[in-house]
């Protein structure tokens, strides 16, 4: 049986773009800042008027994967710029726009897209427009010939950052693509600088090269039916709901996932423990939030069979060995950075969980009841005031 890469999955099991896909990713990784470098004059020239108000507020959207995206960069593109920073899914703007654009005040639309034709991508951009007096829009997209690319190209009013081709995935799932828009956000809106790319890149080779590999392997081994995912800080709490979409997707909805922040999981959500449940935690590099990681993985080690709880961390302090997943050479980085290299690990995860499921990770859904791009979304006309509707 013939395979490929370093991970020695069957090149016969419908895995080939899904492999390729996760392993390339510190690469595309490095393209991505010298796309971001060679734009950065005109980004600058969009950029500068519109961080010099200090009443601008940031909007980061997206949906599904695209929207984690967002919630994994908030926190990092608000300290950047110095500006309110929330993100909403495109999901929730469509669905609600006056709640998502509760104030006219002047608003930067930064969308993740990997195709840009998902219906929701343009229509948000749309009603954000119907909604705001003075809006802006940022497009981060892997596809050039995507509706959302097509109709903010031209625009005074927007600019579009195309990512590497290499970027939009061919497989189901987004992997590169979700690192690769994250990636540029932090570049373009000040938060991360182009030198800081070896760093997580340099971490991600170690994962994609094997590094990891026989601790996914023996976490694996005990055939997990529940699947936990916990961070605290809001960009390892996105980083979470991603790795769970993740398993979800890629296993075809075949193994339980869940996320959650690690204190958040003690009201309720830990309801889904038993002993046939394996849990992450992704431990903050901040030493504050960094201890209630610590706290809900002493915890859950305590009451879990020995081996199913794991830490993914770029720091050993305070941990035991075994069962410590470690990034070398982030222990100084940003969560957002940090998570950057530490969404692989999921990926990998997923990958290997999909595989043992006997599903074929580049079409989980063979018979299409979902599809790469969301299809049966019906975008209904917005009234002009939200008293309107009868």
């Amino acid at each position: 049986m013939k395979t490929t890469g370093q991970n020695l999955v069957p090149q016969d099991s419908g895995a080939d773009h899904t492999t390729a896909e996760i392993a390339q990713q510190p690469g595309v990784w490095r393209e991505v800042g010298a796309v971001v470098a060679a734009e950065r004059g005109a980004l600058d020239a969009f950029l500068e008027p519109l961080l010099a108000d200090g009443d601008l507020r940031i909007v980061l959207t997206g949906a599904g994967t695209s929207a984690f995206a967002g919630d994994v960069v908030r926190a990092s593109v608000a300290r950047a710029t110095g500006r309110r920073t929330d993100a909403v899914s495109t999901t929730d703007i469509v669905a609600d726009p006056h709640a998502s654009f509760p104030d006219d005040v002047p608003t930067l639309l930064v969308s993740f897209a990997r195709s840009g034709d998902s219906p929701e991508s343009v229509a948000a951009t749309r009603l954000a427009d119907q909604v705001l007096t003075r809006v802006h829009h940022l497009v981060i997209t892997c596809n050039s010939a995507g509706q959302l690319a097509r109709l903010h190209g031209g625009s005074a009013s927007s600019h579009v950052l195309l990512m590497p081709a290499a970027a939009n995935d061919q497989g189901f799932a987004m992997t590169s693509s979700f690192t690769s828009m994250l990636l540029a956000s932090l570049l373009a809106l000040g938060a991360l600088t182009a030198d800081a790319i070896d760093a997580p890149a340099a971490a991600a080779e170690h994962i994609t090269a094997g590094g990891l590999g026989p601790h996914i392997e023996e976490l694996l081994a005990r055939e997990p039916e529940r699947l936990v995912y916990l961070g605290s800080s809001s960009a390892l709490k996105g980083l979470a709901q991603e790795s769970a979409l993740k398993l979800l997707e890629l296993t075809g909805g075949a193994l339980v996932a869940s996320s959650e922040s690690s204190l958040g999981f003690r009201h309720g959500p830990k309801s889904v423990l038993n002993d046939r449940t394996a849990v992450v935690v992704y431990v903050s590099n901040d030493p504050y939030t960094r201890r209630y990681d610590l706290d809900i993985l002493a915890e859950l080690r305590a009451g879990l069979p020995q081996g199913s709880v794991v830490a993914v961390t770029a720091s050993p302090d305070g941990l035991p060995a075994d069962g410590t997943w470690l990034l070398p050479g982030l222990a100084d980085a940003d969560d957002a950075v940090l998570a950057l290299a530490a969404v692989i690990c999921a990926q990998l995860i997923a990958l290997r969980s999909s595989l043992a499921q006997g599903i074929r990770p580049d079409n989980p859904f063979p018979s299409g009841e979902v599809n790469r791009v969301v299809q049966g979304v019906t975008v209904h006309p917005l009234p002009q005031r939200p008293d309107d509707v009868a």
